[in-house]
């Protein structure tokens, strides 16, 4: 299987499967004299870890990482310094339960990536969904980690707007109360809300969709190239590709279409201090592929989980029809662990913009 690796100068290959005894991922391109510490990472590491509420999977993984190569410790014997040599990173797994998927090994889920899976390669790893499992995600968010290093001024925040049809007020929006609730949810008032819904989709044995935020702030202007080098461009296409993602937008996305063209319009003066001055933001931070200093604003949507108590109709690998229902301990909303992952996958993509402009132009923006 080809296809792991993303990105150009900082490239990330990730390994590994949900129920192997290891998975990682190897970072190249992280330019030397990097400064960083595990404990930066694991904070990262800890936001995205299972089990941490009864609104998530209930399996349990500490996912503490270990660094293999590129780096060389100070005198500190605590804070690291990159080489400049790739980065190898290495997560455990420790609760593995391969037994609870024994009944599928030659069923095919509905809405997973079984049938496809098997029809491309005529093989799949039926335990946890071997590479199609989320559980590959872990080393994407320790790759995300290194790359905030190499901008440190570079905020990426993320927060769930929405969980099934219940949308957060954005009149309420707090950064603050994100990391004060088991949703990252920026709205307070909508937490007893999503609690009980929650509770119910959960005690129903089903699972349900949501929609992920991700700002990113104090991205440099000028990041990204016209037509097929899009900064964009590049951040959806990461994005797209976490599990179960099956919609990306930018800035106002699909709500651009509703607006006129004196509405959209992100009208501009030069402010007090002479700089540029946007007055709104409808292009989320990106105008014609390029960063225009303004906050980078992508939104993703993600589809209930597949993996559901429910019986569905199905066919095996012998193409008799079955009937389907999934053991094992499962996310009734997947797109409360997302959060994390799109922080990572939007870093990287910054990151990897601003080295490669930095290699373009010879500028430090």
């Amino acid at each position: 299987m080809s296809h792991n690796t993303f990105g150009h100068l900082f490239r990330v290959t990730t390994w590994g499967e949900s129920h192997g005894p290891a998975l990682g991922c190897v970072v190249d391109g992280c330019p030397p004299g990097i400064r960083l510490t595990l404990g930066e990472i694991q904070s990262w590491m800890d936001k995205r870890k299972p089990g941490q509420s009864r609104f998530v999977t209930q399996r349990r993984e500490d996912d503490i990482v270990k660094i293999l190569s590129g780096v060389m410790f100070d005198d500190d014997g605590e804070t690291m310094i990159t080489t400049g040599t790739p980065i190898s990173m290495l997560i455990e797994n420790t609760d593995q339960r391969s037994k609870d998927y024994g009944e599928i090994a030659r069923r095919y889920r509905p809405g997973h990536a079984d049938f496809t899976y098997d029809l491309k390669y005529g093989i799949r790893d039926y335990r946890g969904g071997g590479r199609s499992s989320a559980r590959e995600t872990a080393a994407r968010v320790a790759a995300g980690a290194v790359a905030r290093k190499v901008l440190p001024d570079l905020v990426v925040r993320g927060a769930l707007v929405q969980i099934g049809k219940h949308k957060i007020n954005r009149e309420n929006w707090d950064w603050a109360q994100v990391d004060q609730n088991p949703f990252f949810c920026p709205d307070q008032q909508m937490v007893p809300v999503w609690e009980e819904y929650l509770d119910s989709i959960r005690r129903a044995g089903s699972s349900i969709g949501a929609v992920v935020e991700v700002v990113a702030d104090n991205v440099p202007a000028g990041l990204g190239a016209p037509i097929y080098s899009k900064l964009d461009q590049d951040i959806a296409s990461l994005l797209m590709s976490i599990n179960a993602v099956k919609g990306v937008e930018i800035g106002e996305g699909f709500a651009s279409a509703e607006l006129s063209g004196e509405e959209n319009a992100d009208e501009m003066r030069t402010g007090n201090d002479g700089t540029p001055l946007f007055l709104s933001n409808h292009a989320g931070g990106i105008l014609g592929g390029i960063s225009t200093g303004q906050p980078v604003v992508a939104r993703f949507a993600i589809k209930p989980t597949s993996s559901i108590l429910t019986e569905r109709q199905s066919i095996d690998a012998d193409g008799n029809n079955v009937e389907v229902r999934t053991k094992g301990r499962h996310d009734p909303c997947v797109g409360i662990r997302a959060v994390p992952i799109g922080e990572a996958m939007v870093a990287c993509a910054i990151v990897d913009h601003y080295l490669r402009d930095r290699g373009q132009t010879g500028r430090l923006r």
